[in-house]
């Protein structure tokens, strides 16, 4: 089918052209108080055609695949490239850097399809280990879920790719209440393969003791001190150098760190690497959204900012080479995004941080963080513990961080807890030096 819309495409005048689908199945299964609350279904099959006419291009997509509708998006997309404004970076990616057959196997794909009842049955056993814990009222819900998913694409250059994944999922929230106060925790995990999860015991008994743990959370002094980000929340004060590092960022003008390539950007013992080939990684893929061949990468090594991450357009405008992170849906140009990121481990637990730190904040939650992306000027709300003579005191709510992350990032220090989890992890992060305000 997609060799023969890429055909039609070029019968009725277009220069190049790419066409793709995606195939989605899934179903998830909500409870509360071990009662079905809800049953998601999706099946869904989208077709997405891009032309090129010239340095015109268009992009059209339809969830319908019979033959008169492949007809009409064809003589769509010729039209709306005809009608387009030209873009001078607008084309296929080059042929040399187009992944080869056959692509990497990366083991992302489980076929075990859990039942609704399954599902329900796993949901109420999370559920249910949560509200076991000591301390814990009641119940926002337990979750189970499995989806799967399948990329094809071909272009008129001769590239032919397919690659498909899974993912299972489990998690609850719970309300932990003491003296008439209530604070939420929960825990959370997707795995490719189902005999990778977690078992429904563990993930609830983690949702609990989190909830447990914040209640008789107050609010403290505004002042400056160490800050820690334990594991689960460092990322999201990493993520915005990949966002600054995006050659469309770079491109426009609009990164912090636009003057950084080939400089120190991180202490000089520390790597930040990109691993799209990692065997059942969240972001694990054999070839980017635009079938460019991907590797593994050292994007800073030795604190050294190596490289921005480019599609072909972006990498066009700046006049390099794409590194193969495009990223796209069946609708619009190529964006960009990374793989598989994780930011080296030091050495040492998240214990011997606050020890190192002495007195200080430990983050274990974030919310509504906001960012300068010229500046590099940041904050966010966050919650925790606040830690005195490396031991916690007393867990802390309502406080906000800020700080530039050009200065932060310069600063940080690591510990050894790296654990693989998601598409971008990162062991717990020491900040010497971080404003806090408080009450």
């Amino acid at each position: 089918m997609l060799h023969d819309l890429v055909a039609a495409a070029l019968k009725a005048g277009a220069d190049a052209a790419e066409a793709a689908t995606a195939r989605r199945a899934s179903l998830s299964v909500g409870v509360r108080n071990a009662a079905l609350e809800d049953v998601e279904r999706e099946e869904s099959t989208d077709l997405g055609l891009r032309v090129f006419i010239g340095k015109r291009q268009a992009t059209v997509s339809s969830s319908d695949l019979s033959d008169a509708t492949r007809g009409r998006l064809v003589e769509r997309a010729i039209a709306m490239a005809k009608l387009a404004p030209e873009d001078p970076y607008a084309s296929l990616a080059p042929k040399d850097l187009l992944a080869p057959a056959p692509h990497a196997d990366l083991d992302l794909y489980d076929p075990s399809e859990r039942s609704a009842e399954q599902l329900e049955a796993a949901a109420i056993a999370v559920e249910v280990a949560a509200m076991a814990v000591d301390g814990v009222s009641r119940s926002e819900g337990g979750d189970a879920s499995w989806s799967s998913s399948e990329w094809q694409m071909v272009t008129s250059d001769g590239f032919v790719g397919q690659h498909r994944g899974s993912v299972f999922s489990m998690g609850a929230g719970v309300i932990a209440e003491k003296d008439g106060q209530m604070e939420r925790g929960g825990e959370h995990r997707a795995l490719r393969h189902l005999e990778d999860l977690p078992s429904a015991e563990e993930i609830g008994k983690t949702a609990g003791e989190r909830a447990v743990a914040r209640v008789g959370a107050r609010k403290i002094a505004s002042t400056t001190a160490p800050v820690i980000f334990d594991n689960r929340m460092a990322t999201q004060v990493l993520s915005p150098l990949l966002g600054a590092i995006s050659g469309t960022a770079i491109a426009r003008g609009s990164s912090f760190l636009k003057d950084k390539l080939n400089k120190l950007v991180l202490p000089a013992d520390v790597d930040l690497i990109d691993d799209p080939l990692r065997p059942r990684g969240h972001g694990s893929t054999p070839f980017d959204d635009e079938g460019v061949r991907v590797e593994k990468r050292a994007i800073v090594e030795d604190g050294i900012l190596n490289t921005w991450l480019l599609n072909t357009a972006s990498a066009a405008q700046l006049g390099m080479t794409t590194t193969g992170h495009a990223s796209r849906g069946l609708v619009g140009p190529s964006g960009v995004s990374a793989h598989n990121v994780h930011l080296s481990a030091g050495e040492g637990t998240l214990d011997d941080l606050m020890a190192q730190a002495g007195t200080g904040l430990l983050i274990t939650s974030m919310f509504g963080p906001s960012l300068n992306g010229n500046t590099g000027d940041w904050s966010a709300g966050v919650s925790g513990f606040w830690f005195e003579n490396g031991e916690r005191a007393y867990p802390v709510s309502e406080v906000t961080v800020a700080g530039n992350l050009i200065e932060l990032y310069a600063r940080l220090q690591r510990a050894g807890d790296l654990q693989f989890r998601h598409a971008f992890n990162s062991p717990s992060l020491l900040f010497d030096k971080v404003a806090i305000a408080g009450k």
